[in-house]
């Protein structure tokens, strides 16, 4: 960036403001992601973010970084949506009457957060976190730490993300916050803590690398079982302390004996009447799932299903009940044709939104 662009933006020059702000767009959006659990609420953080500077360029003075001028107002943003609790949409309802489900092992506070589509970190700049960094970027994507997250209180979250995905210094965060550097360690400490104490310890480095043939062949495993209603193959892929959560539902499993009770409740099991399309959410192997309608040759969307690997196993399926989300991935509503499901090496199924 030179100082002409930025006297061409200051000075009313869109184009200028663009080439200002367009590297961080994609980064901002991660962040935005991380702090409210949402794509959607995080794309529109961004453009309020994009206003709020055009709006406020004359005012900026240059003593920080454009971007880190671009994460104050990102985050501070962030914030003020996590207070505005009209901004933030109530579970949706299932249409359908709930199902009679056995006893969940625990019963959590409902957590509200989504997938992020892989696809969108495509266009990620490949900037390495600050010095003061504590997660490495593949852990800090996960879905179990962005659920962690959204356990925080909003401003523990923020500097959370601020100091130890992002590296910023204790000193930077506290300008960003307009706060003091006690506060933020303060705040620091209180986060780890809480996040320490929510997520597992894991050997995540004998985690299969993400697309690699292990990955790969170990996610093909689950497709069989579960279109295949073979429940006993599918409990012997998961870890001993595997867990099933389906967010925002406050009903968790864990355990063979619990998650093979609950996939032998649900009505369908047994009729090979599901299909999974591959996609990839938080760098881990996901699917579009979709149920057959037994009343004609159409499958419809029945939620979106990430896979938390462990060495050759799986430590965690995570479902999204929010058929919404199908467009983020690239997926479409409904599925037609014989490949629903009569499974084909290469299906080329008709779709339809």
């Amino acid at each position: 960036m030179t100082e002409s662009t930025l006297d061409r933006a200051r000075a009313g020059d869109g184009e200028a403001f663009r080439r200002l702000t367009e590297p961080y767009r994609r980064e901002l959006q991660l962040h935005c992601y991380r702090i409210l659990g949402s794509v959607q609420d995080a794309e529109d953080t961004v453009q309020e973010t994009l206003l709020a500077a055009w709006r406020g360029l004359g005012g900026f003075q240059g003593r920080a970084s454009v971007r880190a001028w671009l994460y104050r107002i990102a985050t501070n943003r962030c914030l003020n949506a996590l207070r505005d609790t009209g901004r933030r949409p109530q579970p949706r309802q299932p249409a359908r009457p709930p199902l009679d489900v056995p006893e969940p092992t625990r019963r959590s506070e409902p957590a509200w957060f989504e997938p992020y589509p892989d696809a969108l970190l495509e266009d990620l700049p490949d900037t390495a976190p600050g010095p003061e960094a504590r997660y490495e970027t593949r852990e800090a994507l996960a879905l179990s730490f962005v659920a962690g997250l959204q356990r925080l209180p909003p401003r523990q979250r923020a500097v959370l993300v601020l100091r130890d995905v992002l590296g910023f210094r204790t000193a930077e965060v506290a300008a960003l916050l307009d706060s003091s550097g006690v506060s933020v360690n303060s705040a620091l400490q209180r986060a780890r803590t809480t996040l320490d104490d929510q997520r597992p310890a894991r050997d995540r480095d004998r985690a299969p690398l993400p697309r690699s043939p292990r990955e790969r062949r170990l996610a093909g495993r689950f497709v069989d079982a579960l279109e295949n209603s073979d429940v006993d193959g599918l409990v012997a892929l998961l870890t001993e302390d595997a867990w099933l959560t389906m967010p925002p539902e406050p009903l968790e499993y864990q355990g063979h004996a619990a998650i093979s009770r609950f996939y032998r409740t649900l009505p369908w099991w047994g009729g090979q009447a599901l299909r999974l399309v591959p996609t990839r959410a938080n760098g881990q192997p996901a699917f579009g799932s979709y149920l057959r309608d037994p009343h004609s040759r159409i499958a419809h969307a029945y939620g979106l299903v990430v896979l938390t690997l462990e060495g050759d196993r799986i430590s965690a399926v995570t479902r999204f009940g929010d058929n919404s989300l199908f467009p983020l991935f690239g997926l479409p509503r409904t599925l037609r044709d014989q490949s629903v499901w009569f499974r084909s090496p290469c299906p080329s199924a008709d779709v339809s939104s």
